[in-house]
């Protein structure tokens, strides 16, 4: 018997970087919970993104957020389980993409941290003009991102994502920031292709794309965990990429 469904988000449930949701998914959560199946969200979002997008159900599934970092127990208010980039971590990729001038982006529960509106910011930046205010993800735009993070309170990070349109600087990147310890880098070997809206033309962006997250903060783990948790097996769950 099925206890547990673990649904991914983006180009499965929702298309890709919006808050779109059939709503008849909500109606389904509904009855999986009555049948006493647990629904969790899995996504690379952060936690105010997923929350949006489920509002209506909330109180009835589970929030794993930054792509494993973090999952949240909404029924009784609580974080069950993190694993965060630090802020000296956090610092550390950061000097490495400022060395080698390429745009990067740092993901908290709460924000997104850029100095410009590029790549996947922008694309963000551009969903956010269709949507009500409760719905737009939260971009926070900064002069310098390493002043910014040095004097946030801050020292919990869910990712970090780099982006460029050169494959030639994006790999070099890459194989400085394999030099880096703890961290797990994604590897994504083609572009990222999304389609903004420019005037009245629909216009293509493309670009290389990674995420890093700490060490060991993967989907799969977070999964993991939250079926120790609940004390189920693994052949009673079902996983939706």
């Amino acid at each position: 018997m099925i206890k547990l469904i673990a649904s991914d988000l983006d180009g499965t449930l929702l298309q890709e970087g919006t808050m779109d949701i059939n709503p008849e998914i909500y109606d389904i959560i509904h009855k999986l919970k009555a049948k006493g199946i647990v629904f969790a969200a899995v996504s690379g979002r952060e936690y105010d993104s997923i929350a949006r997008v489920f509002a209506p159900v909330k109180d009835d599934i589970y929030f794993i957020a930054g792509n494993g970092s973090l999952i949240y127990d909404i029924q009784n208010d609580q974080i069950m389980y993190e694993k965060f980039l630090n802020k000296q971590k956090v610092l550390e990729i950061a000097g490495i993409c400022e060395e080698n001038s390429i745009s990067y982006n740092i993901y908290t529960e709460e924000t997104i941290i850029a100095k410009q509106l590029k790549h996947n910011v922008l694309y963000y930046y551009k969903e956010n003009l269709k949507k009500e205010e409760k719905n737009k993800t939260s971009i926070t735009l900064v002069e310098d991102i390493i002043d910014y993070i040095k004097s946030s309170d801050n020292n919990k990070f869910l990712k970090i994502t780099i982006c460029d349109e050169t494959k030639s600087i994006f790999n070099s990147v890459l194989r400085k920031l394999g030099t880096v310890s703890d961290i797990d880098i994604l590897d994504v070997s083609h572009m990222s292709r999304k389609t903004i809206r420019q005037g009245t033309e629909d216009v293509d962006i493309e670009y290389f794309y990674t995420e890093i997250s700490i060490k060991g903060a993967d989907k799969w783990t977070a999964i993991e965990y939250l079926i120790n948790f609940l004390n189920i097996e693994k052949e009673e769950v079902i996983a939706i990429r």
